[in-house]
């Protein structure tokens, strides 16, 4: 619901009224409340303080998307015990509203519980909302709702995409500004955009965000955030707003890039890459205890700040995956965002964390905490997986189907997700045909007749299809592997954005499934594998977990080829047999007493097990990545 211009909001924090007039500032340029206490982060010398003393922000980031809500007080409790002083988080627009107007700040989207939990761990926050994040998330957070408009520019002043985030901002900055520190909160400081630098120059849709940023109450530092080149400052950074840089090696040289550009401001790196990220079929990242000890050090003796990217990564839960694209193909992120980080997917304590801890503690000089235990995991077991419905028929009778003249996109169906199941009854001479599909985003299974033809993955593929002068059944499922979420295919369409050819002759006629697999209740997961006869080697299959007392655990498929996973009817995300990812985390609080099933669709070939690990599999350690430039 969109707030009126003239409305006064009282928002909460820490679930209690705080009676804060949350400052609106609509189209019609209503109120503006400013916070009744300065920034409490300032640099009037050029040195960094807290409330007027010397200050350095030791950060660490941990997405609460990416967190179970029921591990947040925990994990918060860990980057506590590393020696840090303050968490920050971005906030995924697509979130919180994957379709216009439904906007949800409950259970893991509630971000006042999330501020209230960091303040009770003694950390400061501070907050990245974007609107765009990248955070290799699906569409660098900006929901697709946003991006399909015909003609959306997003991430510049075009009036039609400022007009969507000013009305996102009316909803969103409520739920920060009640958090401020100037009202008794945690939050410290409000970033503007993210590495923008690294995308475009629009000067003034910068800007245009600082002062929708400030016109809506947020009083606290604000900052910049861009790569440690000439290139990536001018394009990112604002005159009288502090620019700091992202980086993963070489502080020195960030630091003389900033100080000789930006006199008079500290020095932050606003992301320090300890670790990095993986993408489908390639390597596993890791980073030597050694080699980011030593950034982080040169970090510190060079008097900086520093927001540790990641401290904790956690898991892109459900569909959240984003991707890259090298320019010539997708690189559909993995689902695990562990990330090689000191705080493990599962809140382990790993050594990076250790040696960390001793550089921060002695920058400080702060008393240690109490180190925290690694959290308890299930006791290694083997699963029998029974197959359920087929995958054709069991996917179409999950859905109604809607009939269209061509292959819609997902944008066109209004889902953000997922897989799509197009379906056709062309007539196809006697004889050999090319089959050509334009416009791919982003992998087909092509069926005729029940009967695999083949995979097209590419923007345009050709299969050859038998005819034999009747009408066949033609489906083609295609898979949504992850919105691009970096550089100038961000917002790109998914689906079938061209057409479906036939030798010259284009396919029309068509009727649609919509498969928005993340969105599914419990109840529809629970359904599925009953929804059609087993049919074939893939489809859904269940497996039922017997538990004690529930503790995390690892999943693994072998044999399984690709596919996603729910337990209990909570979708944990996509699982590849080409790696680097074996095992997908589940979290204890998915898991009851008793008895728990375990959901597999499965698109191309069925396993004969499911086992639980006692330790995350992310790759195979030989490979082993130490250069983050």
């Amino acid at each position: 619901m969109e707030p009126s211009t003239h409305e006064q909001v009282v928002v909460s924090f820490r679930g209690v009224a705080t009676g804060v007039a949350a400052p609106v500032r609509g189209r019609a340029a209503g109120h503006m409340v400013q916070p009744s206490a300065p920034a409490l982060l300032t640099y009037p010398q050029g040195e960094l303080l807290r409330g007027g003393r010397p200050h350095r922000v030791l950060a660490g980031s941990m997405h609460y998307f990416r967190v179970h809500p029921a591990q947040w007080a925990d994990r918060l409790g860990r980057l506590a015990a590393m020696g840090l002083n303050t968490v920050d988080t971005y906030v995924a627009w697509n979130v919180h509203e994957p379709h216009r107007g439904q906007v949800r700040f409950d259970g893991g989207r509630d971000l006042g519980r999330y501020f209230g939990l960091a303040q009770d761990a003694g950390l400061d926050v501070i907050v990245r909302p974007g609107p765009y994040i990248c955070a290799e998330w699906d569409n660098g957070g900006l929901p697709a709702w946003l991006t399909g408009m015909p003609g959306m520019r997003p991430r510049s002043s075009y009036r039609p995409y400022l007009d969507e985030v000013e009305r996102w901002f009316d909803t969103l900055l409520p739920q920060i500004t009640a958090a401020q520190a100037a009202y008794g909160g945690p939050v410290v400081a409000v970033q503007v955009e993210n590495e923008y630098g690294s995308y475009g120059d629009d000067r003034g849709y910068l800007e245009w965000l600082r002062d929708a940023l400030t016109g809506r109450g947020v009083g606290e530092l604000l900052y910049t955030a861009d790569g440690p080149t000439a290139l990536m400052q001018d394009g990112g950074s604002l005159p009288g707003t502090l620019a700091t840089a992202t980086f993963g090696s070489d502080p020195a040289a960030a630091a003389a890039l900033l100080r000789a550009r930006r006199a008079g401001e500290p020095f932050v790196c606003a992301e320090f890459w300890n670790g990095w990220f993986d993408h489908w079929g390639e390597r596993h990242h890791m980073r030597s205890v050694d080699s980011a000890a030593g950034t982080l050090a040169g970090i510190l003796d060079a008097g900086g700040s520093v927001s540790i990217y990641m401290a904790h990564g956690g898991t892109n839960t459900g569909l959240g995956s984003g991707a890259n694209h090298d320019g010539v193909r997708l690189q559909p992120t993995v689902t695990s965002y562990d990330s090689d980080a000191p705080i493990a997917e599962n809140g382990a304590l790993r050594p990076k964390f250790h040696r960390f801890r001793e550089l921060l503690l002695a920058a400080t000089g702060a008393e240690p905490r109490p180190l925290p235990a690694d959290p308890p995991l299930l006791a290694p077991r083997t699963l029998l997986p029974v197959p359920g419905a087929g995958l054709l028929e069991g996917l179409a009778a999950l859905a109604p189907a809607t009939a269209w003249p061509h292959p819609p996109s997902f944008e066109e169906l209004g889902q953000p997700s997922g897989l799509l199941l197009y379906r056709a009854r062309p007539l196809v001479p006697a004889g050999t045909h090319d089959l050509t599909v334009h416009g791919l985003h982003d992998r087909a299974q092509v069926f005729a007749d029940g009967v695999p033809v083949g995979v097209l993955d590419g923007e345009t593929g050709t299969l050859p299809l038998t005819g034999t002068g009747r009408r066949i059944a033609l489906d083609l499922l295609v898979e949504n592997q992850g919105r691009i979420n970096y550089g100038p295919l961000l917002g790109q369409g998914k689906g079938i954005l061209g057409g479906v050819r036939i030798g010259p002759r284009l396919v029309h006629t068509w009727t649609v499934h919509g498969l928005p697999l993340d969105e599914w209740t419990p109840e529809l997961v629970e359904h599925a594998p009953a929804a059609a006869a087993p049919a074939g080697g893939c489809g859904f299959a269940t497996a039922r977990l017997d538990v004690d007392t529930p503790a995390d655990t690892f999943l693994a498929l072998p044999g399984f080829s690709r596919g996603l996973v729910w337990v209990n009817g909570t979708l944990l995300g996509r699982h590849r047999e080409i790696g680097p990812q074996t095992t997908l985390y589940v979290p204890a609080p998915l898991l009851s007493a008793g008895r728990n099933t375990v959901t597999v669709l499965e698109l191309e070939r069925f396993g004969d097990r499911i086992e639980l690990r006692d330790r995350a599999e992310l790759g195979p350690p030989q490979e082993y990545v130490e250069t983050f430039d």
